[in-house]
C-alpha cells in the first residue's frame, strides 16, 4: 500500500482522461500534476485531467485541465466520464455538474455499456471568416470552436493545420478546431483540441459541428457524427440547449 493519489483512467468515445476526486484527494498543484500524468511517454497519458470537487449549489464541481496545463471551460466527453464515476462511486444519477461555463446536467441512459446524455450549453454560431486558407464558422458552446467543411477529413494534415488555426491571433484564448465531411453516407469529423492536440473525440466540438450542419440545412436533429473514437449524437433546436449522447468507459484505477 502506498500514499499515492487514487486516479481513475476513463474515456468518452476515445477522448481519454485521468480523473481525480479532490473531495477526498486534493492536489497541491493540479496544473503540474496534469502535465505530468497526461504525458503519454513518461506517465499514464491522457488528453486531460478531470477534477471532481465540491459545489455549493450542485452535485459536484468539475474542472478540466488540458494535457499542456491550460484549463478549459467545458468538456462534453469529460462530463460523461464524471457522470459515470458519480453513478458508480456515489450511487448518484442524474447529476448536475458545476463547470466554468455554467451548470451542466447529465443522465445515464444505459449501463451495459454506459451511454450518457448531457445537456450542453446552447451553441451560438458566429459569422464565417477565412483563416489559414479555410472558411471557418465560429461556434461558442461555453468554450470556443471553429467548424470547417471539407470534402475528405483524412486529406487534412491535422498536425500542421490544427495548431495554425488554434493559435491564430484573432482567437485571443485559442480555439478548438473541427473538420467535417459527408463521406460514404455519414458525417465524419476530426478534432484538434486547444491544449491537447488531435483527439479521438470532442464532445463540445461535436455540438458545434452539429449546430452548423443543422443551421445550414445539411442535417436534421438528431445528428450522428462518426469521430475517430466512435459515435456521438447531438440533438438540438434553435434557442435551446443541445443534448450530447455518447459512451463513457472506465479503463482502470490505480495509485500514482
Amino acid at each position: 500500500m502506498t500514499d499515492g493519489i487514487p486516479v481513475v483512467k476513463m474515456n468518452g468515445s476515445g477522448n481519454d482522461f485521468v480523473l481525480v476526486d479532490e473531495r477526498f484527494s486534493p492536489l497541491a498543484d493540479p496544473f503540474a500534476f496534469a502535465v505530468r500524468i497526461c504525458d503519454r511517454v513518461k506517465s499514464l497519458g491522457a488528453d486531460g485531467l478531470l477534477l471532481v470537487g465540491t459545489s455549493a449549489a450542485y452535485d459536484v464541481r468539475m474542472r478540466i485541465i488540458n494535457a499542456d496545463g491550460s484549463e478549459a471551460e467545458m468538456c462534453g466527453n469529460g462530463i460523461r466520464c464524471v457522470a459515470r464515476y458519480l453513478d458508480e462511486h456515489d450511487n448518484k444519477a442524474p447529476v448536475v455538474v458545476e463547470t466554468l461555463s455554467g451548470p451542466v446536467a447529465a443522465r445515464v441512459l444505459e449501463r451495459d455499456p454506459y451511454r450518457i446524455a448531457v445537456e450542453m450549453p446552447e451553441p451560438r454560431i458566429g459569422i464565417p471568416h477565412e483563416v489559414a486558407g479555410f472558411t471557418v464558422t465560429p461556434v461558442d458552446v461555453g468554450n470556443p470552436h471553429v467548424v470547417i467543411r471539407v470534402d475528405f477529413v483524412e486529406a487534412i494534415d491535422l498536425a500542421v493545420v490544427g495548431p495554425r488555426i488554434e493559435r491564430d491571433p484573432r482567437y485571443l484564448d485559442g480555439t478548438n478546431v473541427h473538420f467535417v465531411a459527408f463521406e460514404s453516407g455519414e458525417w465524419r469529423v476530426r478534432h484538434w483540441e486547444r491544449g491537447a492536440g488531435a483527439t479521438k473525440a470532442c464532445g463540445s466540438g461535436a455540438v458545434a459541428v452539429a449546430a452548423v450542419l443543422i443551421v445550414g440545412g445539411d442535417a436534421l436533429s438528431p445528428v450522428t457524427l462518426q469521430v475517430p473514437g466512435g459515435v456521438l449524437e447531438v440533438a438540438w433546436a434553435r434557442g435551446e440547449r443541445a443534448t450530447l449522447t455518447g459512451a463513457a468507459v472506465r479503463e482502470f484505477e490505480m495509485l500514482v
